[in-house]
């Protein structure tokens, strides 16, 4: 009888949970004291229900539970002591405070960002890109105000936004806020926490001049778009260098007023033949060259790729709570599965397509087999099946 190489002691999830020390969580719960009213079902239970949710993709609390009772003679892999029923998981997604899961990835994510960073296929323009977006996951009822107007039925979707920036290197978030969805985009850039000489990139819907000023005055540096109806005065052209690239059409410094205060600003106008389209673009930087600039803001492409993996992995469409509170726990949790697998993808010499893992694992999350020998080959066990001879007592029947 052929055995399976790529058999393991411990199913797939837990694999991934050593991942998550144990002595991270409880640390972090005590510091957030978000154990204070539970017997049993501590914060450790919690997250890892929400990461087994997350990972196999459940649509309810009725079906993980019932998902989970399934699992009996092998919860203890998941280093739970007892079935968690909806009861409790819905009390536990309204009351246990979302900022606990929030510092759990944070924890997590300064583990991994020195692995994450070092191992990188990513090359940015420039060191210490930071990239700044948002995303806005739609909710069917009105717990967050929804963007736009009231359409003329009365009803509307609600909305959470999640103002998001990340390090290019990372290629995860490195802080995230929560908001309603009719909050607008720029209020977020007063949250950021920038090195000097940091680099920031982002799109036109951030634009707040008063604070370009302040980055100006303390050696931060930003690229976006400008915005179409920005009304300004060109004070200085500067000359284009022989090795400028005939994309760049014009780098010039302007002058912006906004509330009585005068702001010097550098404006490029860069033609992509691709879009076929003209981009202006403005920095504070009057060091780098034009094409820098440009290309600087093409890796603001990155967190949109980011926000794709998000969403297409571990769907948020189907939220186990219906509070703010319950939705940002579930946030958080993709989030984590998100870092944890990107790390277990960086690890893997093999390449891989994040969702084809993805997929691998949400299918097997109870399978025992190594995951690593099978990402690293796959194909091995195929090849060892069909070069071997058919079995002798198979051949007994010709």
């Amino acid at each position: 009888m052929n055995k399976s190489t790529h058999f393991s002691g411990t199913p797939i999830i837990k694999q991934i949970l050593k991942y998550i020390p144990q002595e991270d969580i409880t640390r972090t719960a005590k510091t957030y004291n978000s154990d204070r009213y539970y017997k049993k079902f501590k914060t450790y239970d919690h997250l890892v229900t929400m990461l087994y949710a997350t990972m196999s993709g459940v649509s309810s609390l009725r079906e993980l539970s019932t998902v989970l009772l399934a699992c009996e003679g092998r919860i203890s892999h998941l280093n739970l002591k007892h079935f968690p029923k909806r009861s409790t998981l819905s009390d536990a997604n309204r009351k246990r405070t979302s900022e606990v899961f929030g510092a759990i990835y944070s924890k997590l994510l300064q583990r991994y960002a020195p692995f994450l960073s070092d191992s990188s296929p990513l090359k940015p323009t420039i060191k210490n890109l930071k990239i700044v977006d948002s995303t806005t996951i739609s909710l069917f009822s009105d717990i967050l105000k929804g963007v736009g107007r009231n359409p003329l039925n009365g009803k509307k979707k609600g909305g959470i936004k999640m103002h998001t920036m990340i390090n290019a290197l990372e290629d995860v978030p490195c802080l995230i806020r929560f908001s309603s969805a009719a909050t607008h985009d720029h209020t977020f850039l007063k949250e950021l926490n920038l090195e000097k000489d940091s680099f920031v990139v982002f799109d036109k819907a951030y634009n707040d001049y008063l604070q370009y000023l302040e980055w100006t005055l303390n050696d931060i540096y930003f690229v976006t778009r400008q915005k179409d109806n920005a009304v300004y005065k060109s004070i200085k052209e500067f000359d284009l260098a022989d090795k400028t690239s005939d994309a760049v059409l014009k780098d010039e410094l302007i002058l912006i007023k906004k509330d009585d205060t005068s702001i010097q600003i550098r404006r490029v106008a860069y033609w992509d033949a691709t879009q076929e389209k003209v981009y202006e673009f403005i920095t504070n930087n009057v060091e780098i060259s034009p094409d820098q600039v440009a290309d600087i803001y093409k890796h603001r492409w990155q967190i949109e790729t980011m926000f794709k993996r998000l969403k297409q992995n571990f769907p948020l469409k189907y939220f186990l709570g219906d509070n703010q509170n319950a939705i940002e726990i579930q946030i958080w949790s993709a989030l984590i599965i998100q870092l944890i697998i990107l790390v277990i993808q960086r690890k893997i010499k093999r390449k891989w397509a994040y969702s084809n893992m993805i997929s691998v694992m949400r299918f097997h999350l109870m399978t025992y087999i190594d995951l690593f020998k099978f990402l690293e080959n796959p194909n091995k066990q195929w090849w060892e099946l069909t070069s071997k001879p058919p079995d002798i007592q198979l051949q007994l029947f010709k």
